[in-house]
């Protein structure tokens, strides 16, 4: 597999993780299920999925890191990480938070991350 695909697939897994990380919880108490954690509780929680999330970032970014051999500079990865973050966050609330709806103003919003991607990627005069 090109290190590239590499990257975006560990990217994809990453962001799974770290979105359940951060809004997770919030189903769980809307389930009842963490209603009575303490927040420290929650916290810990949070960092033990965190830790998953880390397991496939660092790997994303060595691999797809340029100064490490492979395609992507720094500005790329990040840029694509953040597309990723939004897409992710998109595809898991709408299936686990039923209430959120998605409006065309978060089409226009991801139409333009697209853009900075593309952005991203254009060749610069060196």
């Amino acid at each position: 597999m090109s290190p590239a695909i590499s990257t975006v697939l560990l990217l994809i897994v990453s962001n799974v993780f770290m979105t359940l990380a951060w809004y997770g919880h919030l189903k769980l108490q809307e389930s009842g299920m963490s209603r009575s954690w303490p927040l420290v509780v929650v916290i810990l929680f949070s960092w033990g999925i965190a830790l998953a999330e880390y397991s496939f970032m660092i790997p994303a970014n060595r691999i797809g890191y340029s100064g490490n051999g492979g395609p992507f500079s720094l500005m790329q990865l990040k840029v694509i990480q953040e597309a990723v973050t939004l897409a992710v966050f998109t595809a898991v609330v709408t299936v686990l938070f039923k209430g959120e709806q998605f409006h065309w103003n978060h089409l226009v919003a991801f139409l333009l991350l697209v853009g900075a991607v593309w952005f991203a990627f254009l060749p610069v005069g060196k």
